[in-house]
């Protein structure tokens, strides 16, 4: 670490010691466990729902004030209130993955701007330095504000968004090197962009000036004033209608309540230990490595411990802070394990640790690059989280309804940038192609994933309109769908994903591309219960397709095929031309099966032909589903073809020993759609629930077979030779029962990567 780089590092601190910390000057309203005891059930109800619709009206002032499709079309944005020392009270349905890291800035502003520049009424602060917090990389930019009553420090708002560009060496603040923060944005800490009530020229000329896009930038800007300013109103009149300690009381009980309740779920949850393990493929530009991030969630009582020991050193731009490790982890634990708990999220928070090596991808030390931190190691600890959750709550068939297969694998990030040339004077644009928030929702027990269901950290996410991004930017969309086979197949099948093409329209000059992506050799979006993945990542830059040419003609074209030039597939990172003429093809990926595709209902498999969700080679190769003559299923030969493919497995099945034994299928506790333990204490054993076959002891190692091979294997979600990206041998990894030869893990990863199967560590 440089030193004094540590001076911006923030850590989750005692809200009680750091409020006793502040000078005496700086004066707080604080309110007694008496008065938070002492309200009504109606009071306590009215007001909560009034500070809900502060917050809401605070996301409306912020979309409307915006120019920038992100956060008006997408929704990449949220907002918070907090109480005095900086704890989340209320957050908005946008993207929870910013909220991971709001508090942490709040609290080190108290620590380090009570004193100078101090901390008064009317101020609002400027961050975007993800050490310090508020976002998860420097072009999510937060601005928030103290909330004073009668002199005192009541709470605070806030307000957040990412930003289309806030300088570095590359557009979009997105340089794709083996570089450093140096490269990228500049890391702001918390300034003050508001002095008493007035607006900071200074500031915000030193904030606009780094963009290459200063006027949305300055707009962004003036937005996140503009929200906080309204949730200071309306906050105010709250307080003035019910009184401080009422308001206070409220809040305070809202996260009080969050925390309890998650408790009391997690009480009813058995204990146990669960492991995970993703893997980035390439961490810059050139990089040819795989990059591991290991989770090992410990669930004991009402508290969970989320360890990231063992995870691989920081490397090239894929790495996170903590805040950005909290927020990863709040990705998948918001909509999880807290849907049905409102989302006070310190409340929440309490409930769980987290052990994050610092100098690793999960905890990342200055001055490291971390432009790709909520869309690379941040995005997948959320993913390992929802892959521990999910077996943890199937366990206890009350909770069946909130397991999920990890949805979407990663955003896929392009940004394309150039000159204008159809106003009058020509102008630079910049668009951030935000398509891929469009990716597929995992599957679960009871059901198919969301096709196109969006990106699971922004729940009220939405993909811009075609017609904004070709009325904002010289680009004309070709088409926009969703893609046949990217879904991960399973008995339930993983929601597909889309993809859209694009070329230069309305300028003669060619456009610069920076991609920066992951998922592209290993499966970013694993199933469960034997389900696979979902589609691997594929970008495609098509130079001399001739696009302005079957333009003139009058020919629109619909597919890939149909252009002419070379239709290379982009690595994970790539920097490229775009000229007239030119196409670039993106497929974001699509979400997680669940359980064993053998399984599905074929009936179900002529749906999804007959919708385009998959093809006749999949229905066929992967569902072993074969249909008659006249399109029907054909259910004999259907049973037999997936008789066969079950022998097949058994048939190239690798194993170091099966265990004696058999269990009655249709007794014990169901693990997942596959295994069942039967038995209490030294005597449970795991077994199959489609054969009965023994598998191992309920706290020891699970005697499997393996079937390996080459990512083909996958079928249609892998349309790429893994050797195209990484060095190391990727393979398709299917662990089976050895009984039956029923699927129960696959996945698509290094072939010495450590697996688990619900829990179970393999023999």
């Amino acid at each position: 670490m440089i030193p004094g780089s540590e001076a911006f590092v923030t850590r989750p601190v005692d809200p009680e010691a750091l409020i006793r910390s502040l000078p005496s000057r700086l004066q707080v309203h604080t309110v007694s466990q008496q008065a938070i005891d002492d309200l009504d059930p109606l009071t306590y109800e009215v007001v909560r729902h009034r500070l809900w619709s502060v917050t809401d009206e605070m996301g409306e002032t912020l979309k409307r004030m915006s120019g920038s499709p992100i956060v008006t079309d997408a929704n990449d944005f949220d907002f918070t209130i907090n109480d005095e020392a900086g704890q989340l009270v209320q957050v908005g349905l946008y993207n929870t993955m910013l909220i991971g890291a709001i508090d942490l800035a709040l609290t080190w502003t108290l620590q380090n701007r009570a004193v100078n520049p101090g901390i008064e009424e009317g101020d609002m602060f400027l961050c975007n330095d993800p050490w310090v917090g508020g976002g998860l990389h420097q072009n999510d930019t937060v601005v928030f504000q103290p909330i004073f009553h009668d002199g005192k420090l009541f709470g605070w708002t806030s307000a957040v968004c990412h930003e289309p560009d806030l300088g570095g060496t590359a557009i979009g603040s997105a340089p794709i090197g083996n570089v450093d923060v140096f490269s990228e944005a500049l890391p702001t800490p918390p300034v003050k962009v508001m002095r008493k009530g007035e607006l900071q020229h200074d500031i915000v000329d030193v904030w606009v000036r780094r963009s290459r896009v200063p006027m949305v930038v300055g707009l962004d800007l003036r937005a996140k004033v503009g929200a906080n300013t309204i949730g200071r109103q309306r906050l105010k009149a709250v307080i003035e209608e019910y009184g401080p300690d009422v308001v206070k009381a409220v809040m305070k009980k809202m996260m009080n309540d969050a925390e309890h309740r998650l408790r009391h779920k997690l009480l009813s949850v058995p204990d146990g230990k669960w492991t995970a393990t993703g893997y980035q493929d390439q961490a810059f530009a050139g990089d040819r490595a795989t990059h591991k991030v290991v989770l090992a969630m410990t669930k004991t009582g009402d508290r969970l411990l989320f360890d990231f020991t063992g995870t691989d050193p920081q490397a090239g731009v894929i790495s996170c802070t903590l805040g950005g490790c909290r927020g990863g982890i709040m990705l998948a634990f918001l909509p999880i394990l807290c849907g049905d708990i409102p989302w006070s999220a310190s409340g929440l928070m309490r409930c769980f640790d987290i052990i994050a090596p610092e100098g690793t991808l999960v905890n990342a030390t200055f001055p490291a690059a971390i432009n790709r931190a909520p869309l690379g190691t941040g995005w997948m600890i959320g993913n390992l989280v929802a892959q521990c959750l999910s077996q943890m709550l199937e366990r206890d068939f009350r909770f069946r309804d909130n397991v999920q297969a990890s949805c979407c694998g990663t955003f896929d990030f392009a940004c394309v940038a150039g000159t204008d040339e159809r106003p009058k004077e020509p102008v630079p644009f910049l668009n951030v192609v935000m398509e891929t928030v469009a990716g597929g929702y995992g599957a679960r027990p009871g059901r198919d994933g969301i096709n196109t269901g969006g990106s699971f950290c922004i729940p009220m996410g939405r993909v811009p309109d075609a017609e904004v991004t070709e009325l904002l930017y010289p680009l004309l969309v070709l088409w926009r769908r969703e893609e046949q086979d990217s879904g991960g197949a399973g008995r339930q099948r993983g929601g597909t994903s889309c993809a859209v093409a694009m070329t230069p329209h309305g300028t003669s000059l060619p456009a610069h591309v920076i991609m920066s992506t992951s998922g592209k050799a290993t499966a970013q979006n694993p199933g469960l219960a034997g389900g696979y993945p979902g589609n691997l990542g594929h970008d495609v830059i098509v130079q001399g397709a001739a696009v302005d040419a079957m333009l003139a003609r009058g020919v629109i074209p619909t597919d890939l095929g149909e252009l002419a030039g070379e239709a290379d597939a982009t690595q994970c990172f790539a920097t490229s031309m775009l000229s007239p003429g030119d196409v670039l093809y993106m497929n974001c990926q699509g979400g997680g099966g669940y359980g064993d595709p053998l399984l599905r209902d074929p009936e179900l498999v002529a749906r999804d032909i007959g919708d385009g969700l998959i093809s006749m080679a999949a229905a066929r190769d992967i569902y072993g589903v074969l249909f008659d003559a006249e399109g029907r299923v054909d259910a004999p030969a259907t049973d037999r073809l997936r008789q066969d493919m079950r022998q097949a497995r058994l048939d190239r099945m690798t194993i170091g020993s099966i265990i004696e034994g058999r269990v009655e299928p249709g007794e014990g506790q169901p693990v997942d759609d596959n295994l069942v333990i039967v038995g209490d204490g030294d005597r449970a054993r795991v077994g199959c629930r489609h054969c009965g076959q023994a598998l191992g002891d309920a706290d020891g190692l699970l005697h499997v077979g393996a079937v390996e091979g080459e990512s083909s294997m996958a079928g249609p979600i892998v349309r790429s030779d893994p050797h195209h990206f990484v060095d190391e041998e990727i393979g398709f990894i299917q662990h089976i029962c050895p009984g039956c030869g029923t699927a129960l893990h696959t996945s698509i990863a290094p072939r010495d990567g450590k697996q688990t199967i619900s829990g179970f560590a393999l023999a």
